[in-house]
């Protein structure tokens, strides 16, 4: 039985671990403190909502985070779905369905005009499961990115 809630300050300690362990899966080096940090600071200043997928003896077996957004075009908030992340010995077992629903929910209960997301595009299985769930490939715009690092 997977179960989702809303993750508060409490859970900084496990969806660090998982957002580490995140981090790792698109070839960045571990560090836990790092990981640790930002998971806190965007708990305690309410600047992401994180969603946690738990089985039945509370353990967390994934995380999604969404970051709030706005569009100016349609006056309304949309949420970026911007992390979706399944421990390797729970994946298959409904957890990121799971996610993806209280993200849909969220989405909803806020009244957003939708969720948007991107992932690699060598990753065609979180493409299957997006597109199973309604979310389209983006066609007519270009991304860009000015980096400051």
């Amino acid at each position: 039985m997977i179960t989702t809630r809303r993750a508060t300050t409490k859970d900084i300690d496990a969806v660090s671990e998982l957002f580490n362990e995140y981090r790792m899966f698109y070839q960045q080096g571990t560090d836990l403190a790092l990981a640790h940090e930002f998971i806190c600071e965007r708990l305690e200043n309410q600047e992401s909502v994180i969603f946690i997928a738990l089985n039945g003896s509370e353990e967390v077996l994934g995380f999604t985070q969404l970051y709030p957004n706005f569009s100016s075009i349609s006056a309304k908030r949309t949420w970026t779905l911007n992390d979706l992340y399944v421990l390797p010995s729970a994946r298959r077992q409904g957890v990121a369905k799971s996610l993806l629903n209280a993200a849909k929910d969220h989405a909803l209960e806020t009244r957003a005009k939708g969720l948007a997301l991107e992932t690699a595009e060598d990753n065609l299985q979180a493409q299957s499961l997006y597109e199973s769930f309604g979310y389209t490939r983006s066609t007519g715009f270009f991304s860009y990115f000015l980096s400051t690092d």
